[in-house]
């Protein structure tokens, strides 16, 4: 391919708007172009890489059994409403009327229209177990979107769905699922971290996120180093550290002016854990307080799993004190008409400080068991840093990533609401049971970057790389441009993608563009070189240069980076 005949554009500065490394390199190298807010056209270059890593997850998909089908992304309400999301997802759900005035949705997932067209198909069980697979464009109207590629709204989605006859079935399938995904990362050259995660939107019973682990990550992971527990943080389990001993009696204590935590401990010389740490939520216009220690946060995401409930609203001073605690020095004691939910740690505490419900005053030595008149007990509290680990009970480490894919055991959610069913071998009608492993085409490609680039570029593996060589041409000697159409030739005949860098620009503009096209193999044709009958040779990311015999190229390139025909455009 000569560049003269590609379609391509590269910039010199960075995009203002551009933070992330593979923002940078993906907007410099002209692989993306923004369109609006978190939706991007993908020009020729990016499209190359994204069709090759398409490639690899088709070929695992393939390889355990999958079958690729296609399903529309505008979709009717009444389908959504089925399952019940119509009405649960909030704004990131697009709706709209088509000409007809009937309520249309743009799919943000395909959980409604996979169930559909099963159920059109299904009826027993010995067509069970199955998987079906697409690449879909997919459309989330994101609030936050960053980072390029990283959070969009329109984005490519590799979605899968299994379908089962037993939840052990679909137990064997999920670990074939587990095994692919770690075969497609490391394809693309990213060793990931596997995390549990919260099933979310998706529903179901086990979920598994695949992440990049990066400084520049918006997740938060919690890890332990020493057994290999891996959680994401919003669902991260540990052990909690009570305090106290004896029980002795509650003592009003005056805390002028001191309201958050820090204020109170410090004042009355205690660490934070030995705090009850208030928090009110509005829930259906009712007010829950939950209760964490001090050093902890609470997890929104295990409280709203907990209540059941789609969204936490921030409960209003009102609202707190017509239960009679007063904000800022709040507590559960002798309050009323209030649902109280104390996590582990608090609720197991026989010493902590806590609010008297009168202004500039606390309780010390509460004892929540005995205190407290009602409350429930729940794993409510976010785990951090040195927390303990659930397994090995040593402190836990906390690092940040980018999740690349997801896996999740839906079980019945869907058909059951959904009518997807089949008859079983006694004649009794059951609901399928649902996988459904979910991967980010885009965003691998950006995270690719993320895991794998220089200041100059990225640095892609040649596995997915938009060209295997660049041959870069010195000069317009007709010399010079017989060697590069002769080694072009050898090595497109054996299956290695070249681009010719033919442009009449310095030498330094060549090789700047081809570091932000992260091509692995450099060959540079100049005078000199040829006068010894040799090229210039470079891996991308490395500063050696190495002359080669021009007779010895191809083979060379062959017998140390042997090409997979998968990876041809």
């Amino acid at each position: 391919m000569k560049l003269s005949n590609f379609f391509f554009t590269t910039l010199r500065e960075i995009p203002s708007d551009a933070q992330l490394p593979s923002h940078i390199f993906l907007m410099r190298g002209g692989y993306i172009k923004p369109l609006s807010t978190g939706i991007y056209s993908i020009l020729p270059l990016g499209l190359r890489v994204i069709r090759k890593i398409e490639n690899i997850i088709r070929e695992e998909m393939n390889a355990i059994g999958g079958l690729e089908a296609d399903l529309p992304v505008v979709q009717t309400a009444e389908l959504w409403s089925e399952a019940g999301r119509y009405q649960a997802i909030g704004d990131e759900l697009l709706r709209f009327k088509d000409r007809n005035a009937h309520n249309m949705v743009l799919a943000m997932t395909h959980e409604e229209a996979i169930t559909d067209m099963v159920r059109y198909v299904l009826s027993s069980y010995k067509q069970l177990p199955f998987m079906l697979y697409q690449f879909k464009t997919k459309y989330r109207d994101e609030a936050r979107a960053r980072g390029g590629l990283i959070r969009v709204r329109e984005f490519e989605m590799k979605d899968a769905y299994s379908f089962h006859a037993t939840a052990e079935d679909l137990d064997k399938y999920y670990e074939l699922e587990y095994e692919a995904y770690q075969k497609i990362f490391r394809r693309v050259g990213i060793e990931p971290v596997i995390v549990q995660s919260d099933t979310g939107i998706m529903g179901g019973k086990i979920a598994h996120e695949f992440m990049l682990s990066t400084p520049n990550g918006e997740d938060y992971l919690i890890i332990c180093k020493h057994c290999g527990y891996q959680a994401n943080r919003e669902i991260a389990e540990f052990k909690r550290q009570p305090v106290g001993g004896d029980c002795p009696l509650l003592e009003k204590v005056a805390t002028p002016n001191k309201k958050t935590i820090e204020e109170v401990c410090q004042f009355l010389n205690a660490n934070p854990e030995s705090s009850g740490k208030c928090v009110f939520f509005d829930v259906d216009g009712k007010l829950v307080t939950v209760v964490v220690q001090g050093n902890l946060e609470v997890s929104e995401t295990k409280l709203r799993n907990y209540l059941k409930s789609k969204v936490l609203i921030p409960a209003s001073e009102e609202l707190i004190r017509a239960s009679g605690m007063e904000p800022g020095y709040a507590s559960p004691i002798n309050a009323k008409d209030c649902r109280a939910i104390l996590d582990i740690g608090a609720a197991e505490s026989t010493d902590l400080i806590v609010g008297a419900n009168e202004e500039g005053y606390h309780f010390k030595h509460c004892v929540p068991k005995r205190d407290f008149a009602n409350f429930e007990t729940a794993d409510i509290a976010e785990a951090a840093e040195n927390c303990l680990c659930p397994k090995c009970e040593k402190p836990l480490s906390e690092t940040r990533g980018i999740e690349l894919g997801n896996i999740f055991k839906l079980g019945t959610k869907f058909s059951e609401d959904m009518g997807c069913v089949f008859t079983d071998a006694n004649g009794e009608v059951k609901p399928a049971i649902m996988g459904c492993y979910g991967i980010g085409v885009g965003r691998l490609m950006a995270s690719v970057i993320e895991n794998s680039h220089d200041d100059f570029g990225p640095i892609w593996p040649m596995s997915i790389a938009p060209f295997h060589v660049l041959i870069v041409p010195i000069a317009k000697d007709n010399e010079i441009l017989q060697v590069s159409e002769q080694l072009e030739k050898e090595l497109t005949e054996q299956g290695v993608e070249v681009l010719v860098d033919d442009r009449d620009e310095r030498p330094g503009v060549k090789f700047k563009d081809g570091d932000l096209w992260g091509i692995p193999i450099r060959i540079a044709i100049g005078k000199k070189g040829l006068a010894e009958n040799k090229v210039e040779w470079k891996l991308r990311g490395s500063k050696e240069i190495e002359m080669v015999p021009v007779a010895e190229v191809a083979g060379f390139i062959s017998k140390h980076y042997p090409t997979q025909k998968t990876f041809q455009i």
